[in-house]
């Protein structure tokens, strides 16, 4: 009888060698329904464009479509078609039946899942699990959570008159999560009466065209939401455009900053949603196993390409060494491959730019002299990949401790106290989102309020809903998406001053005025010797 392999010491592990290996799961593309090109959408419809450029699957280098090049011209035109729209019945429009459209929209979207997270890993190049469990359920339910208040917001936002629209708002959205973005702008700008130009980014337009269509099926009126595409000139054409009103943009903080110079003196609304660099922080009476999947979720999750990633690993010193040991282990279990195949955990880098960034930034953890460890696969040939990689023996003042890489790259740190710990973390300039790792309830809320980040998890990593705020400070940006919260930047809600009445002494009740004060008005004339 053959010898039993012992397990091993350093963890419990199911023990198969080479004779359990995952068969291809491929999802189907086939019901995909895609147009050779798509021009922008204006006014309800779409149009031809002088220009066009290719979007192309990241997974093969593949062209999927073609989307027409917006220029200033086109941008004015979208513009104009917003105002009109919201002039001449959506900001009149009763709450109650702008949530008949916006439901409408959510419900369609549901109904074309299927649809949508395919074309959404095909053209972003995330694992179809996570286009198809997380983004698209989430884009549905923001578009029904914010249905809901499209006929609440006095309840919302009380004050001495009902709050009103802005008007037209330029909405500029990034390439890590392009649907989702589109819902968290477009679904609370619909809610309080303003009408929508939306820009997505020019590598990840494909969805937002898809919802364009869903959009005309839905019966949105003509002009309230229009999408034109291209690159940083078609933005700034939307931010300097003097018809917005609102202007409301995610993505990198470089762009962020020269957004609010370029409104600077100017009237228009601005809500930033920028980088971040996030810490997970483990204490020693941590769940561990539980803290290594929320590692792993934190910073693998799509590609690393997350704002809010968990790209810092702040483990308390007598638990580091078994941390990193199971979370080399959780590594080598990681696949890398087909963004369509069901089985995989990590998928392409979006572009090939993205990618030497990621590149150029590990060289230089390297060569400032950080431990790397790399998961060894073997990486599709065409396409751009990169292996999810973590750094060990990292300083505080290390490149990949402080700049944001925005892949599928972890700088791991230790710490011995947790007033160490608050201070390591808050040793950035970015100030989005942190997760914290404890058994104890007490310490997740003691380090949560000394933690300078808009979003905090609890013993969990990446979490949303539509219902939360979501939104940093410092170099991370200004301005909340999610909730109720969420609804305020759309909104002009009228404030006025309180100050209590001075009630006039009834018998037995004592004035609110010292005895011995005297009212200009009872003053008797002065006379010469008063002088």
């Amino acid at each position: 009888m053959a010898e039993v392999e012992a397990a091993p010491d350093t963890a419990r592990e199911l023990l198969f060698g080479d004779e359990w290996e995952y068969a291809p799961a491929p999802q189907s593309a086939d019901h995909v329904r895609l147009k050779d090109r798509y021009g922008p959408f204006i006014d309800g419809e779409f149009h031809e464009a002088d220009d066009y450029f290719p979007s192309i699957n990241p997974a093969t280098e593949e062209t999927i479509a073609e989307v027409g090049l917006a220029n200033e011209s086109v941008v004015d035109e979208a513009v104009n078609a917003a105002r009109n729209a919201y002039e001449s019945y959506w900001r009149d429009l009763p709450g109650s039946e702008r949530a008949k459209y916006i439901f409408r929209i959510g419900r369609m979207i549901k109904e074309k899942s299927r649809e949508f997270a395919v074309l959404e890993s095909m053209d972003g190049g995330k694992p179809i699990r996570e286009s198809r469990d997380m983004d698209i359920p989430l884009v549905a339910a923001h578009f029904f959570h914010y249905a809901g208040w499209a006929d609440k917001l006095e309840y919302a936002m009380p004050g001495p008159g009902r709050p009103s629209s802005l008007g037209v708002c330029g909405q500029i959205i990034p390439w890590n999560f392009p649907l989702l973005m589109a819902a968290w702008k477009i679904a609370p700008a619909l809610a309080t009466g303003n009408t929508v130009v939306l820009k997505p980014a020019e590598t990840t337009p494909l969805t937002a065209m898809k919802l364009a269509e869903v959009i005309q099926e839905a019966g949105l009126p003509p002009g309230v939401v229009n999408i034109v595409q291209g690159a940083g000139e078609v933005g700034s054409a939307i931010v300097e455009h003097d018809d917005v009103d609102k202007v409301a943009f995610t993505g990198s903080t470089a762009v962020g900053k020269q957004i609010q110079k370029q409104l600077a003196g100017s009237e228009k609304r601005l809500t930033l949603e920028l980088g971040g660099k996030g810490a997970n922080i483990v204490f020693e009476d941590a769940p561990i196993d539980q803290a290594v999947k929320g590692i792993v979720d934190g910073i693998y999750f799509n590609q690393g390409h997350v704002c809010c990633a968990g790209s810092r690993l702040l483990v308390q010193e007598s638990v580091a060494d078994e941390v990193i040991r199971k979370l080399r282990h959780r590594l080598s279990t990681l696949r890398v491959g087909d963004p369509l195949d069901k089985n995989t955990d990590i998928g392409a880098i979006n572009s090939r730019q993205q990618l030497e960034k990621i590149q150029r930034l590990v060289d230089v953890g390297e060569e400032e002299g950080a431990d790397k460890y790399q998961l060894a696969c073997d990486l599709p040939e065409k396409g751009f990949w990169f292996p999810p990689t973590f750094f060990t023996n990292v300083t505080q003042s290390h490149r990949i401790a402080q700049e944001e890489i925005f892949g599928p790259v972890l700088s791991v740190t230790t710490f011995r106290t947790p007033e160490e710990a608050v201070e390591r973390a808050n040793n950035t300039e970015y100030g989005l989102a942190s997760g914290i790792w404890s058994d104890k309830g007490s310490k997740l809320f003691s380090i949560s309020k000394a933690l300078k980040n808009g979003v905090i998890w609890g013993n969990t990593y990446n979490k949303f809903d539509p219902a939360s705020p979501f939104g940093g400070y410092k170099e991370s940006g200004f301005g909340r998406e999610g909730g109720m919260h969420g609804l305020l930047p759309y909104l002009n809600v009228q404030s006025q001053s309180w100050q209590p009445k001075t009630a006039a002494p009834t018998n037995g009740s004592p004035s609110t005025k010292p005895e011995s004060s005297t009212s200009a008005e009872d003053s008797p004339e002065p006379k010469a010797d008063d002088t």
